[in-house]
């Protein structure tokens, strides 16, 4: 039987979906509208080669088009609102309390878009977030970051978020 892959999930709160949805349907709709406005605007002032208002809205658009569809790929697979049991398993959802290369420390792993206040956030595809998913209260491990350093962790409690 064949295999699909599919995007991993994001853990999103509802608030975060529901805010996440709104920038979506206001870019796919007036946003876009206003940058071809813009774009037809600096169009009409002459030569596009010397125009930087032509050049800037046609960064503006690419960079709406890259949000709609980052936005869209999150939305269709979002895990929406299901807490994480509360049973001391490090998944997307929970907030950690980790030593951290002897530093305690103490964040939410998931998206970056569900925007919890003053918790820093990591995601679960960073390095320190793929070496925790799994893993319980207790378990120590080391995990290999991005600068080639082996750094040492220890799960020290993981609860799920409660926004």
């Amino acid at each position: 039987m064949p295999t699909t892959h599919s995007a991993p999930s994001a853990w999103l709160t509802q608030e975060a979906f529901d805010r996440l949805q709104a920038e979506l349907t206001r870019l796919s709709g007036p946003g876009r509208a206003e940058i071809v406005s813009k774009i037809e605007q600096a169009r009409q002032e002459g030569d596009l080669k010397e125009n930087g208002g032509y050049h800037a809205a046609k960064d503006e658009q690419g960079k709406i088009e890259a949000r709609i569809r980052q936005l869209s790929e999150m939305l269709r697979n979002a895990r929406v609102g299901e807490a994480p049991a509360d049973d001391g398993v490090v998944e997307q959802g929970m907030v950690v309390v980790a030593t951290i290369a002897g530093d305690k420390t103490t964040f939410l792993l998931g998206s970056r878009e569900v925007g919890a206040g003053d918790l820093e956030v990591f995601s679960e595809r960073s390095a320190l977030g793929e070496a925790i998913m799994g893993k319980q209260i207790g378990d120590k491990l080391s995990y290999l970051a991005p600068n080639g350093r082996e750094i040492a962790v220890e799960i020290i409690s993981a609860k799920p978020y409660v926004s």
